[in-house]
């Protein structure tokens, strides 16, 4: 039985896809001067909020604002759009793509708050969105999880949920399944010292060889933040499989993917 479960979440997680397939994950998504639809447009995969809780909302921005936008709620940037755009699209953020997406919302501070109001505001979508439970998972157009101040004991308590965690890399081996942790974050510098100056060192690429199999083992998608915006990075983390590429610059890096796909 526990096979069957892991052979589920492989193939929701797209484990046969690892190779080919990185997920573009939009870093600070909200700072473009379109949020979420200039990462659609670019055709990426995944997109990142960074939340606040101030009077009773979830505000997006990368530093706690002083006078918080209404429109610059999760709700308005990126709940009600996505909604509207699956909905518009059959179920689907992309048309004619089933290719899992994802909203990686960050929790600044206040983790548990935050927690408890992300369920309620999640509740109006649940029909649009990844549930999970203690043994399996139900797949929606888009998959959340949250990384940050992760309330990290009382969202395994919820035995059915719309929210996942971002794991680490010292979850790895700790018996966290898929449903509860489909994602495996560090930074990068954490893992690899090299930045794309000559060739990686063997011992650089043999460390980043490991991280990516050890979180590949266990069905989960591995993400480095704040690596070097540099294609030769870009090449290397392509190579080893890395599952999300993080960036800025979202056109860039949709024509570095583009280049390696007309190069098979």
């Amino acid at each position: 039985m526990k096979h069957f479960f892991i052979c589920l979440s492989l193939l929701f997680f797209g484990v046969s896809a690892f190779a080919q397939n990185p997920i573009k994950h939009a870093h600070n998504d909200y700072e473009h001067p379109h949020p979420l639809t200039d990462a659609l447009a670019a055709g990426f995969h995944s997109v990142e909020a960074d939340v606040y809780l101030i009077g009773g909302d979830l505000f997006v921005a990368h530093e706690r604002p002083g006078q918080p936008d209404t429109l610059r709620n999760l709700r308005n940037l990126y709940l009600k759009p996505l909604a509207a755009i699956i909905q518009k699209n059959g179920g689907k953020v992309y048309p004619n793509d089933t290719a899992p997406f994802f909203l990686m919302i960050d929790i600044k501070t206040q983790g548990e708050a935050v927690y408890e109001l992300l369920k309620k505001q999640l509740a109006p979508y649940q029909s649009m969105l990844t549930r999970y439970t203690d043994k399996d998972m139900q797949y929606g157009a888009c998959t959340v999880f949250i990384s940050g101040d992760r309330p990290f004991s009382t969202l395994l308590r919820d035995s059915v949920r719309y929210i996942a965690l971002d794991g680490r890399p010292g979850d790895i081996g700790k018996g966290y399944t898929v449903s509860q942790m489909p994602v495996i974050s560090d930074s990068y510098a954490s893992q690899v010292k090299w930045f794309g100056k000559g060739p990686i060192p063997v011992t650089e690429q043999q460390r980043l060889n490991d991280l990516v199999a050890a979180v590949h083992k266990e069905g989960k998608r591995l993400r480095l933040w704040a690596s070097p915006e540099s294609v030769d990075v870009w090449k290397v983390l392509f190579d080893a499989k890395v599952d999300f590429l993080n960036t800025d610059h979202l056109e860039e890096l949709s024509q570095f993917l583009k280049a390696q796909a007309e190069r098979k």
